[in-house]
């Protein structure tokens, strides 16, 4: 059951899976990523974190925060999942590479918004 009183813990975890991605993403040039199974599974692992946080998150908290495309991350997450199989690995870096660091800002502002 999700609950509103985790929200916040959600989007720290988010907030902490966006900070290893940003942290690692530019340690490896693509075709490093996508030739090392450890390291292109790794990435994978926390864009799911992402996904599965945002999947936790409550309706209601998502609903009033619309700036975000929860169901964009979440889509995400369950094509991670479950198409495993079929990861492209340039679609994995041109997320890290670009949606991710426009995604942290906005964390942060939310995160913020808790403490104020």
């Amino acid at each position: 059951m999700r609950e509103e009183i985790r929200d916040i813990e959600r989007l720290n975890h988010i907030l902490d899976a966006i900070n290893v991605l940003i942290d690692n993403k530019d340690k490896h040039s693509l075709e490093e990523m996508a030739s090392d199974a450890i390291v292109f599974y790794g990435f994978v692992k926390h864009v799911e974190i992402i996904g599965e946080a945002v999947y936790m998150l409550t309706k209601e908290y998502r609903d009033t925060h619309p700036e975000v495309e929860w169901s964009t991350i979440e889509r995400m997450r369950h094509v991670l999942v479950h198409g495993y199989y079929k990861i492209r690995p340039i679609q994995l870096w041109e997320t890290i590479q670009t949606d991710i660091p426009e995604l942290k800002p906005k964390i942060e502002k939310l995160i913020a918004e808790f403490y104020k």
